[in-house]
């Protein structure tokens, strides 16, 4: 399942990429993420937990930066996972691209290749694309949080993260209801009233 994402970060392109090099403060500001070891260069184990409602998917993992390309200022990161319950399986590769917007902000280009398997696939490919755009507008967040704090010569690690309600079952799945709505909203409504803002 393809997932494309975009967002801006208020820092030059320099600043962001040198944060993007920090693998374990990356994955800090990813709701749910925690990275337990360090396996090699670039190469980790850890943990990605994601509630909603009653259903809480706990994977183990490992995740590697298979390309870093600083010319281009392109990350590619192949992770996958089981969920320890053995329910089922996750395979993602993420690509992820930066790009100077003008003066000092940066654009963020986020395209991930998602397969599940086993019993964690049956949750459907709108649902889980609904839930990964909410996971990574929160990333969006927490990367902006942490950059402002670096610049102000803040420790981003004492910087809060919006993974507390975020990753949490209810907060999770209304947000992603809302976005449904609003598609299925577009799909019967918006071509017959073309005037709509």
């Amino acid at each position: 399942m393809q997932i494309t994402n975009e967002f801006e970060v208020s820092q030059p392109i320099g600043t962001v990429w040198e944060f993007f090099g920090d693998i374990p403060q990356v994955a800090s500001c990813l709701p749910g993420t925690e990275l337990t070891e360090e396996l090699g260069p670039d190469f980790y184990g850890g943990t990605v937990a994601i509630g909603l409602g009653p259903v809480k998917l706990d994977f183990d993992g490992k995740a590697k930066i298979t390309d870093r390309n600083e010319a281009d200022k392109t990350i590619t990161v192949d992770a996958e996972g089981a969920d320890k319950k053995g329910r089922g399986q996750a395979a993602l590769l993420l690509d992820a691209k930066l790009t100077p917007t003008g003066g000092s902000t940066t654009k963020v280009d986020v395209a991930m290749d998602l397969n599940l398997s086993g019993a964690v696939a049956q949750y459907g490919r709108g649902l889980v694309s609904d839930i990964t755009a909410v996971l990574l507008d929160d990333f969006a967040t927490n990367v902006q949080n942490r950059l402002a704090a670096v610049e102000a010569g803040v420790d981003p690690a004492s910087v809060a993260t919006r993974s507390s309600t975020s990753a949490s079952g209810f907060a999770i799945a209304l947000r992603a209801a809302r976005m449904a709505l609003a598609r299925v909203y577009r799909r019967f409504f918006l071509p017959y009233d073309p005037d709509f803002v």
